[in-house]
């Protein structure tokens, strides 16, 4: 065993909470306070560290970093909705054994050759069962992988909030004994205890028995200054001035209503493409023809295009994306209605020299999907109060200047 290792084994990986963040500056990764005190703590108390927070500020980073900083090899288990206990923990080689089966065939018939029952033929091959329930046939996965391991490990159990909740029980056994059973051969209890990253995105909450058993940390972005740290730490080649900019645009973005908040390794990829592409300043067209790379939806990305130029610069003036040209706010000869600025759908005054649209309704739909929270909106596609109604004089009379352009009259 290296000396790595061996240090390793007996917990005194990191000497201080400090030798945590230059250990782990030395690899690219920068540690807070924080941070620093949960890792050293997981070192000494041999305990699982669960990571809560939303995607992209550093969690399964952090794991990827513990393996490099302590010399260990990491296993990860990436959770998924539906998994059970036998892509986590291990699964019998069915296939293997049927074909152990068929090739000694021959054998099996010699074994139960002179039984004079079903019941004796029976009970001489179940003897045998040991022979097919054995590590020949195991095929183990990440958790029984880390448990058996002859060397210490990083164990990473990413996004474990989208897994269902029978396989938190499954792993309640591990992350409190370090062990895990196997009916058919026993319980194997680890040689030496793997430190333990589980993530979650928060996307439902985990149980109280799993966090139990964890020293548990709350991620969330980072402040500016130390965003703008992370980005120098990646050497991504934009000139600090502009990454400083860039920094406070992202962080204007994650004030939007966005359905996914650029994260700080996408600022980092963005850094990265600017800096490809020769930035010698950051204007609005530029981040805009590259937000792409930190806005994920259309619709985000509609947003997005909307606001960077007051982000570049708050004394823009910021023209509609609408505006195709002609102005608003102005009358038609009959209804006027004007645009503030808020997130809805492209509407054409009705008034004289315009023809009334055909479905009123319908902008209310399109405008209702685009409303953040529209899937669960109980009222989805129900016109909001305060909508005028069509008195149904009015309607009749649009229908006979209808009827009058024509012969044929549309299907109502």
């Amino acid at each position: 065993m290296s000396e790595t290792a061996g240090a390793a084994t007996d917990g005194a990986t990191f000497t201080s909470v400090e030798d945590v963040i230059d250990r782990f500056a030395e690899h690219g990764y920068l540690a807070d306070q924080r941070l620093a005190t949960t890792v050293f703590l997981q070192s000494r108390l041999d305990k699982p560290v669960l990571l809560e927070g939303p995607a992209g500020v550093g969690k399964t980073e952090l794991a990827k970093s513990l393996a490099e900083v302590t010399g260990r090899p990491l296993l990860r288990l990436q959770c998924y909705e539906g998994q059970d206990e036998s892509t986590a923990l291990y699964e019998w080689d069915y296939g293997k054994q049927l074909l152990y089966t068929q090739l000694l065939r021959e054998k099996i018939g010699q074994i139960v050759g002179d039984a004079t029952s079903i019941a004796e033929s029976v009970d001489r091959i179940s003897a045998e069962d040991s022979v097919f329930f054995s590590e020949r046939f195991l095929a183990p996965r990440p958790l029984l992988d880390a448990v058996r391991s002859d060397v210490p490990v990083v164990l990473l159990i990413d996004e474990v909030d989208r897994a269902d909740e029978a396989l938190e029980a499954v792993l309640l056994e591990l992350l409190a004994e370090y062990q895990v059973s196997v009916p058919e051969l026993g319980t194997y209890v680890a040689k030496h205890k793997p430190y333990v990253v589980l993530t979650s995105n928060n996307t439902r909450d985990l149980s109280a028995a799993l966090k139990r058993r964890c020293l548990h940390l709350s991620l969330d972005y980072p402040d500016a200054d130390r965003e703008l740290d992370i980005i120098r730490s990646k050497d991504t080649g934009l000139p600090d001035a502009l990454a400083r900019t860039l920094v406070e645009v992202v962080r204007g973005l994650r004030e939007l209503d966005l359905r996914k908040a650029p994260s700080i390794s996408e600022t980092i990829d963005w850094a990265r493409t600017l800096a490809v592409l020769g930035a010698a300043e950051l204007t609005a067209d530029l981040l805009a023809q590259t937000a792409n790379v930190v806005v994920k939806y259309d619709r985000d990305l509609r947003r997005t295009l909307e606001v960077l130029p007051k982000l570049v610069d708050p004394n823009a003036t910021v023209p509609s994306s609408r505006d195709h040209g002609h102005s608003h706010g102005h009358s038609h000869g009959g209804t006027s209605h004007s645009h503030d600025g808020g997130d809805h759908d492209h509407e054409h005054d009705t008034g004289g020299d315009e023809p009334a649209p055909a479905d009123p309704a319908g902008r209310e739909v399109r405008a209702a999907k685009d409303t953040p929270g529209r899937h669960n909106a109980p009222n989805f596609g129900v016109a909001p109060k305060g909508t005028p109604a069509v008195g149904r004089g009015q309607g009749e009379r649009s229908f006979r200047s209808a009827g009058s352009r024509g012969s044929r009259r549309r299907p109502v």
